[in-house]
């Protein structure tokens, strides 16, 4: 099975989803389990809405997505978009591993 490569709007939302320290620590407490809205807020000194537009950033990217059942909306880290950054990154190297090992080669020369 191919996978289908990270496309660069794709990359681009979730190095900008990324880049915000709020978001990196919902991301951090989210890898600990899924979490409700209310649970994330107090740790982070911010607001159930602030969180809530951080949320919407994240799920933009897809690293996570929100289910709401009555009035709680849990929380929880979607594979997929890690998967994504994953490749990206997994491909950047293995170019530069690639020119390292030429650059090796022309230098034993």
């Amino acid at each position: 099975m191919k996978t289908r490569a990270a496309a660069p709007a794709d990359v681009a939302r979730i190095f900008h989803a990324l880049g915000d320290p709020t978001r990196r620590a919902i991301v951090e407490k989210l890898s600990e389990g899924p979490m409700s809205v209310s649970r994330l807020a107090p740790p982070l000194d911010i607001t159930v809405t602030a969180v809530m537009q951080h949320l919407q950033i994240l799920e933009d990217s897809r690293l996570v997505t929100t289910e709401k059942v009555g009035r709680v909306r849990t929380c929880r880290l979607e594979p997929a978009g890690f998967d994504a950054l994953e490749r990206w990154i997994r491909d950047r190297r293995s170019t530069w591993e690639r020119r390292l090992d030429r650059l090796g080669e022309i230098l034993a020369e």
